[in-house]
């Protein structure tokens, strides 16, 4: 501290004596001589002079739990400037300052008020200060200082994470290591032996121990068994003072858990156990369950069940239920009550996980017996054998042929009846047949083996007496190959060689196809046809692998002379009988380069490639030139002559066809369709005389009707200025198309010999008119004749 530039004063620390504390630091004065020399460093500068008497200090010590009546006395503070006379006041201010502490104005003596703990503050900070009593101005700077509690062993150890819990494995030897406890001591640990902790055990040291210093609690024994005890409860104790006497101390519980090893094996309650199952019970069907025990825990009651094997073991199995443990014993293959009526299966339990450590202490596994009776029902017939039978048969045997024979037998009453049947679903064909009561299959269609070679049916056995009973087999026939087919030429059969080819060269390979498959396997022959086999060209060459290569038999080729050959093959097989056919090979001769790539094979294409010279060129594009110009001429002409005829066509618009809409006199009338007479229809003007007057019999009865009593021909004039009226119209008609056109009408002519038909006009019995013209009419009118006849006429007529 720098002392002010005006007075400087000295504090007087007074320490509390041995009266209070006999562990106590002697008192001190702390006052200075007024002729004392000080250094004062202001700002790195050091002079030696002459200072005042300044505050001279140190720690206060005050001793926790004061149990006395007054106040206890702390020390004292004083200046040099103080001459006794009662003009300096001292005060104090800071923690605790009025109320814990409190100062003396006059002599400034320290007494502390209330009761100290140590544990809740260790010390307290203050600043004292000298003051002038009648201005209160300061006569010296503030100086802080510390009155420090001092520690006396009022606190017992305490476990604050207490009450414990640990755990070790069962059988673990003796010190192994469980757990740590620490207890606190909120003493000073600085001072004395009062926070100096020591533990043992007060209950459970037959079992554990703790050690003294570091808290760690160990097993005393080897042999804790979790099935025997699975816990124990400890009480471990912690003395301050390190365990002398009048120390105090604490006490926790410990709670230690027995942890389980796998040091039991599983154990079976019985030592045989006894099921019925019926013998028709599908594969599968649980027969019953066992369970082993084990006194073990958690995985190591784990454990898996085997069968071992006596009289049964192939018939059932067993498996493990993953949640109960339990061994669940099943079918494995069909049961026989005829064949035996009772199993003995042993089951045997095993830990799945072994502790080695403990493999000396016995085996970890049992078993027992399980007696499983098996209990008789109806049964389907059974195939013998069950498997399946496989026959064989030549693809050229005849219908009727015997395949084979399957048996089924009735396993519940000896020689019982039994039925057969095919089930046509596995032959929609109707290709085999079986005899209902002996089982004999036979053929019932020709057979092709290249079509299927196998052919698998299914045969249905059921009981003769109850049809309920059925069971099936499979039946697989083999078709036997006969040689009945004749080896082909596998294609391509084509071939090329170059024009400059050598004797000798192998120009193609032939390689046959048979759809029979003889079981010795394949052997084909090959031969030229006679035709051929004199040829000087080329030679055929058996290579005897069932194939055979073609080489040529001369040197050099001309396409320009021959640009094809054909070599016919004949293949043999080597089947009994032997066939045989032929094929057709087609060589091409065929250009190549020097490298014998083959680059054309076509005559024509090596003529055009022949070198042209510039003339040639010239004429052959003045020909095509002239080409196109005769085509456009031919085109030309031909557009100009159909223009031509559409003029035509459209000046020459008549009629081209003719309707007759007469009605026939029916089936009597033979007479009433002239198919000339139609056709001259309208040939009136050339209506030739005679001398007896026109011939009217190649016209209609119409038309005759209408010539005048004098035999002169009919008029038509009427008629035909209509039509030509209708003519001039359709010309004149713009809607018209411009082609031949069909147009209808309907006229009746200006009036008729017949005046009208109707009868309005015969309403009155006294009409005279008469009807006799209309008997002149034809096998048509001849009933309306009869209706208006007179009676009298027909008497006449009579």
């Amino acid at each position: 501290m720098v002392p002010t530039q005006g007075l400087q004063i000295s504090l007087l620390l007074l320490v509390l004596g041995s009266l209070h504390c006999g562990s106590c630091e002697p008192s001190v004065d702390t006052r200075t001589s007024s002729k004392a020399i000080g250094k004062v460093e202001d700002k790195g500068t050091m002079s030696h002079e002459r200072v005042k008497r300044g505050w001279v200090w140190n720690q206060f010590f005050v001793v926790e739990e004061y149990t006395g009546t007054e106040p206890l006395y702390v020390g004292k503070i004083h200046s040099d400037s103080d001459e006794g006379d009662g003009s300096i006041k001292y005060t104090i201010s800071g923690e605790g300052a009025g109320t814990i502490f409190i100062i003396d104005e006059i002599t400034g003596d320290i007494h502390a008020t209330e009761r100290l703990d140590r544990e809740e503050k260790t010390y307290y900070t203050l600043r004292a200060q000298a003051r002038d009593r009648l201005t209160d101005q300061p006569l010296e700077p503030e100086s802080e200082f510390i009155i420090k509690v001092q520690d006396i062993n009022d606190s017992e150890p305490k476990f604050l994470e207490g009450p414990y819990i640990g755990s070790v494995p069962e059988l673990s030897p003796i010190g192994t290591s469980v757990m740590k406890v620490t207890a606190s001591d909120a003493d000073d640990p600085t001072y004395g032996s009062s926070a100096r902790v020591v533990y043992s055990v007060l209950e459970g040291e037959k079992y554990f121990t703790v050690d003294s210093q570091t808290g760690v609690i160990r097993t005393a024994v080897a042999d804790l068994d979790r099935e025997t005890q699975d816990r124990y409860e400890l009480v471990v104790k912690a003395t301050d003072m390190a365990g002398q006497m009048g120390g105090l101390s604490g006490s926790t519980t410990v709670t230690i858990v027995i942890t389980d090893v796998n040091d039991n094996p599983p154990r079976f309650p019985q030592k045989m156990y006894q099921f019925s199952v019926s013998e028709g019970a599908a594969v599968g069907t649980a027969v019953g369950r066992v369970m082993a025990t084990d006194a073990d825990m958690g995985e190591n009651t784990d454990m898996s069940y085997l069968i071992r094997a006596e009289d049964g073991g192939e018939l059932f199995r067993v498996s493990t239920d993953g949640e109960t443990q339990e061994a669940v014993i099943t079918i494995q293959k069909p049961l026989d009550y005829e064949n035996m009526q009772t199993h003995r299966v042993v089951v045997e339990a095993v830990n799945k996980h072994v502790d080695p450590r403990f493999v000396d202490l016995g085996s970890f596994r049992d078993q027992t017996i399980v007696v499983v009776t098996v209990s008789d029902t109806d049964e389907p017939p059974l195939f013998r054998p069950s498997a399946g039978a496989v026959m064989e048969v030549h693809e050229d045997a005849r219908v009727g042929t015997l395949v084979g024979i399957v048996n089924a037998v009735d396993p519940d009453v000896e020689n019982a009846p039994v039925r057969y049947s095919i089930d046509r679903g596995t032959d929609q064909e109707k290709i085999f047949n079986i005899d209902a009561v002996t089982g004999a299959i036979t053929l019932g269609k020709v057979l092709d083996r290249e079509t299927a070679g196998w052919h698998n049916v299914t045969v249905t056995a059921v009981e003769a007496d109850n049809h309920s009973q059925a069971s099936q087999t499979t039946v697989s026939i083999r078709i036997l190959d006969v040689n009945d087919n004749p080896p082909e030429l596998a294609t391509p059969y084509e071939a090329s060689i170059c024009e400059d080819a050598k004797p000798g060269q192998l120009i193609h390979t032939i390689s046959v196809v048979d759809r029979d498959e003889p079981q010795s396997g394949h052997r084909f022959y090959f031969t030229l046809v006679p035709e051929a086999a004199n040829n000087r060209h080329f030679t055929l060459w058996d290579v005897k692998d069932n194939t055979a290569g073609v080489r040529t038999q001369r040197a050099g080729f001309n396409r320009r002379e021959q640009n094809v050959y054909l070599l016919t093959i004949l293949v043999a097989d080597g089947g009994s009988p032997a066939l045989s056919s032929t094929g057709t090979l087609t060589i091409h001769v065929c250009g190549c380069d020097t490298d014998g790539t083959i680059q054309s094979c076509n005559s024509t294409a090596y003529v055009a490639s022949a070198a042209l010279s510039p003339g040639a060129l010239i004429a052959l594009l003045v020909c095509v030139l002239i080409l196109i110009v005769l085509v456009l001429l031919i085109l030309t002409l031909k557009r100009q002559r159909k223009g031509q005829r559409m003029s035509e066509d459209e000046e020459d618009m008549r009629d081209n066809v003719i309707k007759y809409n007469d009605e026939g006199g029916g089936e009597q009338d033979t007479q009433a369709y002239d198919m000339s007479a139609l056709r001259s229809l309208y040939d009136f003007p050339e209506v030739k005389g005679s001398e007896s007057g026109p011939d009217l019999r190649s016209l209609p009865q119409w038309i005759q009707s209408r010539v005048t009593g004098d035999g002169g021909p009919a008029d038509f004039s009427l008629f035909r200025g209509y039509i030509r009226k209708k003519v001039e119209q359709a010309d004149a008609d713009l809607s018209v198309p411009p082609y031949d056109s069909f147009q209808t009408y309907a006229f009746e002519g200006s009036s008729s010999p017949a005046l009208s038909l109707s009868s309005i006009h015969t309403l009155s019995t006294a009409s005279e008119q008469d009807f006799s013209y209309l008997s002149d009419w034809g096998p048509r009118f001849r009933q309306l004749a009869g209706f208006y006849v007179p009676s009298h006429l027909e008497e006449d007529a009579s």
